[in-house]
């Protein structure tokens, strides 16, 4: 007899997971599919929204090929805000925007911000207009590509995508609403019309639910999952990685290491910062201060790549083998703009004190101790808006292997938890449609496995060091400017 078991799919920017989950939190399978996001030009990140659907269908295929589950629901999750467009028959009408990391709609912010106010976007939908908001975005299609935003009639991210493909539901988490800056009004909980049609007029806004809400069922047999199966509404991915290591609690800290390094510090009562995100969280009763940096593991994979493709294992221990301060270098990991806190979609990345005596292994070091500079960065930011962080988990691929979230804590002097499971958002989703089946406490399926606590014989030289890294942005922004405009024009 099939066992009863529950589907989470999660797609990120370089890959999409899902997983297999019995009724006490085990994960039964798992299954992975890379792929690639398209960068048209500087300062543009898109994607084809037929990948997440195919990867869907190939990732439940793999995990119900052997037919000893029964998959009792489903849920979804991926990177956000983005912004897809669709027509009246849900035909594309262009690639899907990206989040952060996708910085062109400067223009369309700047003119917002003048038209609206940005102190009365701030008050009104808890974050301020960034490269992270949706808003501007599908305003950029609309003013750069009228002819596409003419037939646009609804708007998805990869998760209501998916329960769309799944179900025929038109839904949208309310977490992922109130990342649609100016569109949502954060003290209603609602869309804000007046500014959403401002913004886009003429999309059918979807209608709002929480995430972990079944949205709807399944309404035809879908690579090994049954016709009406539940499907429950998803949200972002870091929302759902918090949500995966019991990290959605007041005063939790989740640290997500993954192509970008996200954190969510959940609160009770609503904390604003210009520097970070005001969201709604990912369930019912929170909020969450929220900051992005726009690359970390990406910095990783881009090093890997440019020096012959040596695997992880061997990285870490070249980095390892290089020892704190990277022997002299300092990174600055702003290689896609910069999202929290330096809110600078114009920022470069930048390696100073190179030698030519320098490694491999010293550039890969330079690289995990700029990203957990940036998390500092943005602790700092967090405890100044009023954040009181007591517990910080981490979560994400980068945590194997331990070394860099050993110097994370290093520089932060914060002891991180690392759980038993670190598979991230699909592990979520998977207790989210479990849970609205009435089965699972995250806590007991998901407990710690070790305290990764910091070196404090380390603090005084990574203070040093930090307060370098602070100073070398500001020293070298107008040269960066300059160098990110002359990007934007080159052939």
């Amino acid at each position: 007899m099939a066992e009863a078991a529950w589907m989470g799919v999660d797609v990120g920017t370089s890959s999409t997971k899902g997983v297999v989950v019995d009724a006490e939190g085990r994960v039964l399978r798992a299954a992975q599919r890379e792929h690639d996001v398209d960068r048209p030009r500087p300062g543009h990140v898109e994607m084809d929204p037929d990948v997440w659907w195919s990867e869907f269908q190939a990732i439940a295929a793999e995990l119900t090929a052997p037919r000893d589950v029964s998959i009792e629901a489903v849920g979804v999750s991926g990177m956000g805000p983005c912004v897809l467009l669709a027509d009246e028959d849900d035909v594309p009408v262009r690639p899907a925007v990206l989040y952060g990391v996708d910085t062109r709609a400067t223009d369309q912010i700047a003119r917002l911000e003048e038209a609206l106010g940005g102190d009365q976007v701030h008050e009104r939908c808890g974050s301020q207009l960034s490269s992270q908001a949706a808003g501007p975005k599908i305003l950029w299609v609309r003013e750069a590509e009228p002819e596409s935003y003419r037939r646009a009639r609804r708007l998805f991210m990869p998760a209501s995508w998916l329960v769309r493909r799944l179900t025929g539901a038109y839904v949208l988490d309310r977490h992922s609403a109130s990342q649609c800056t100016p569109m949502y009004d954060a003290a209603a909980g609602e869309w804000y019309r007046p500014w959403a049609e401002r913004v886009a007029p003429g999309l059918e806004l979807p209608p709002l639910a929480w995430a972990g809400e079944v949205a709807g069922t399944t309404h035809e047999a879908v690579a090994g999952i049954h016709a009406g199966t539940p499907v429950v509404t998803g949200t972002i991915d870091a929302w759902a990685e918090a949500i995966s290591v019991d990290a959605h609690n007041p005063g939790d800290l989740m640290l997500m290491y993954g192509t970008t390094m996200f954190l969510v510090h959940t609160v009770l009562e609503p904390l604003r910062s210009p520097s970070l995100w005001t969201t709604a969280g990912a369930l019912p009763g929170t909020q969450s201060l929220a900051g992005g940096m726009a690359t970390s593991g990406a910095i990783a994979a881009w090093l890997r790549h440019l020096t012959g493709g040596a695997d992880h294992g061997t990285l870490v221990a070249e980095a390892a083998q290089s020892g704190l301060g990277a022997r002299g270098l300092l990174m600055l990991p702003y290689f896609a703009g910069e999202r929290t806190p330096v809110m600078d979609p114009h920022a470069r990345g930048l390696l100073a004190g190179l030698t030519l005596d320098h490694t491999r292994g010293d550039l890969y070091r330079a690289a995990l101790e700029a990203t957990a500079f940036g998390v500092r960065h943005n602790v700092e930011t967090i405890r100044a808006a009023g954040g009181q962080v007591e517990r910080v988990v981490a979560v994400g691929g980068g945590t194997r292997g331990g070394l860099w979230t050993q110097i994370v804590s290093d520089v932060t002097g914060l002891p991180q938890v690392v759980p038993r499971t670190t598979t991230g958002a699909a592990y979520g989703m998977a207790h989210l449609a479990a849970r609205s089946q009435g089965v699972g406490d995250i806590a007991a399926w998901n407990p710690p496995a070790e305290v990764r606590a910091p070196d404090l014989s380390a603090a005084a030289r990574y203070d040093e060091l930090y307060q370098m890294y602070r100073d070398l942005y500001p020293a070298t922004r107008d040269i960066s400017h300059r160098l990110a405009r002359l990007q934007l024009t080159a052939p």
